[in-house]
């Protein structure tokens, strides 16, 4: 419940109005039954000492008479006075609604800003293993149920003990024997309640469990459509949907039978409940002790008894998901921030990189993926690292970046330890074009320029060095082109050239490329690392790849065998010794050499 609540006290002194308000509308609600009263006092009952304000009882007294003409006049005076009574609390009802709506979108902005604000800081590998779908739907549908019951619930349990004891106390002034009477169903519907809570907090999980994994095969499913089109897999992502989806409806259908039930038996209680307050009213009215008036006013105020309890139920429904969303958004900011970890050096980073018998290895993994790995990489140097699938290569990239924290040795640049540097200062200057690149649905323009707010004419710059410019210039709209989602209107090349320049307009010291030039041509791949080669600032590049011919250009060459570095060199070097490098050489080299013969021929 603390973590539940805990979003709310910023607001409590728009909850404490909200509160107020509720005991005041049910307070001049219980007047209702009494003005009722009075009136049927004044048209046959004998006696009009009623339980009124006596300031609006004095008035009404001076006004009844004997007479049928006079008594007209007081029952329209009353009604007159229940008018203006509902129209006060009509007012009161949307001051309460307005704070309440108020305080529950602020409540929910709280929750989004900062359970969005927490993810943006987690750590690379807690993004691997969760699944996005259920992420959308704690930052979503989990934090207005949150909100909502904080805003609402929290007012509406106030407002059911309040009106309880207010028609109590109305009843009791009638008479005595009534009130306890009426009073029978509350402890019986409390401890059903509870029974109730207990059952629907654990179904509730389940419920949100099975709920968040349809979530995440939709989101699955839209963001891959083309891959399921690809493989003509239509059938096989309908029939899990569909699984799931009856696993979701059967879950929520049990739990609805159950609270059907519940509200069922409430239901039967409150009428059983208003039989025996008739039944004890008329025994009394035999004996004189109340009237027909009397009995009419305690079935009108039993409402305020009972009716409270039998929501009780649906409010309790309301608690144990808002506990139950609560911990499930709480479970997120429990977990810590990659940032927790952290240095607080920011040296002038020139772009010299040296790894000292690094190792790592993944915490759900006994086996070391990168086993003391150590080379070193001058300011200004253009590095292919290469090697066969799993072998490490872009492991020593999120290393390098603090994607991943190492476990022991030492990476350095310009002799400072990486985890002596802060992240973000060394994220800033240490850049990394991944092979799948991600582009939002905005313009070109303002796809390269995010990260940015250089002038134009450095945007074209880098788009050129990243060999998109021309493309560009094809389009209709030119760089106001719209992408699309994730770039869905562009080609693999033409999207991992526009990363490249957005990455580019930074103009950074030390450039990664992780396998992100794979989806361009080899001519292409020589015009992008050509123009940055050619820079008056050159910056130290790392170009992960598979390609032996652009490993061919690098000053140096790193190959990856199982997470140990089998051999380093130029490719002059690595060409002529027994090794990975020079068997990959010989089948894509003759590959190669192969295709410029076919191309030559056709151009002659």
């Amino acid at each position: 419940m603390k973590k539940l609540f805990k979003w709310g006290y910023r607001y409590t002194p728009y909850i404490f109005v909200s509160l107020i308000l509720v005991v005041v509308l049910q307070y001049l609600y219980s007047h209702i039954p009494i003005y009722v009263l009075y009136a049927l006092k004044v048209l046959g009952y004998e006696g009009n000492n009623v339980n009124l304000p006596q300031p609006i009882l004095n008035f009404l007294n001076s006004l009844a008479r004997n007479t049928n003409e006079e008594k007209i006049k007081v029952v329209l005076c009353v009604a007159i006075m229940i008018i203006v009574l509902q129209a006060v609390r009509s007012l009161m009802r949307f001051a309460d609604n307005y704070i309440r709506g108020k305080v529950s979108e602020n409540i929910s902005r709280d929750m989004r800003i900062s359970l969005y604000d927490h993810i943006q800081d987690l750590s690379y590998q807690y993004h691997n293993n969760v699944d996005t779908g259920d992420l959308i739907q704690r930052c979503t549908s989990d934090i207005d149920t949150s909100s909502t019951f904080i805003s609402n619930k929290i007012p509406e349990i106030v407002s059911i003990i309040a009106t309880i004891l207010i028609g109590a106390y109305q009843v009791g002034k009638i008479n005595i024997q009534l009130m306890w009477i009426s009073l029978v169903i509350v402890p019986i519907c409390g401890i059903s309640s509870v029974i109730y809570f207990r059952y629907v907090n654990k179904k509730f999980l389940e419920i949100e469990e099975s709920e968040a994994k349809m979530t995440t095969i939709i989101q699955e499913n839209i963001a891959q459509a083309r891959v399921v089109k690809a493989f003509a897999n239509e059938k096989y992502e309908f029939d899990k949907m569909d699984a799931q989806s009856i696993d979701y409806r059967e879950k929520d259908r049990k739990f609805s039978r159950t609270m059907g039930l519940f509200w069922g038996s409430q239901d039967c209680a409150v009428m059983l409940q208003y039989v025996l307050t008739l039944w004890v009213g008329i025994n009394l009215s035999k004996q004189g002790l109340v009237d027909g008036a009397d009995i009419a006013a305690c079935i009108l105020l039993m409402g305020m008894l009972v009716f409270p309890i039998r929501g009780l139920g649906r409010i309790i429904a309301d608690f144990g998901r808002s506990l139950v969303a609560s911990e499930r958004i709480d479970e997120i900011l429990r977990t810590p921030s990659e940032y927790e970890i952290n240095g607080n050096e920011k040296p002038n980073i020139q772009g010299a990189i040296e790894f000292k018998d690094v190792c790592f290895k993944f915490n759900d993994s006994d086996s070391q993926l990168l086993d003391h790995v150590s080379f070193n990489i001058k300011k200004g140097q253009t590095v292919a690292i290469i090697g066969k699938t799993g072998s490490g290569k872009s492991t020593i990239c999120n290393l390098l970046t603090r994607m991943l924290e190492y476990d022991s040795g030492s990476i350095l640049i310009d002799g400072v330890d990486i985890k002596n540097i802060d992240k973000k200062y060394l994220r800033k200057n240490v850049g990394m074009v991944l092979q799948e690149p991600f582009l939002f649905s905005k313009t070109i323009y303002e796809n390269i320029a995010i990260s940015s707010n250089k002038e134009p004419k450095l945007i074209f710059e880098a788009a050129s060095k990243a060999a998109i410019h021309e493309d560009i210039e094809q389009f209709e709209l030119g760089y106001k082109t719209l992408v699309g989602e994730k770039g869905s209107t562009l080609s693999g090349g033409q999207k991992q050239r526009l990363a490249i320049a957005r990455m580019l307009v930074e103009d950074r010291p030390v450039i990664i490329f992780d396998d992100s030039l794979s989806a361009v041509d080899t001519q292409t791949d020589l015009m992008i690392r050509t123009a940055l080669t050619n820079k008056e600032k050159r910056s130290t590049m790392i170009i992960v790849t598979h390609r032996t011919t652009t490993a061919k250009e690098a000053d140096l060459i790193i190959v990856l065998d199982s997470g140990k570095v089998a051999q380093i060199g130029t490719h002059d070097e690595l060409v002529n010794q027994e090794g990975i490098y020079s068997h990959l050489w010989k089948i894509q080299g003759n590959l190669e050499d192969e295709f410029n013969d076919i191309v030559k021929k056709e151009e002659k």
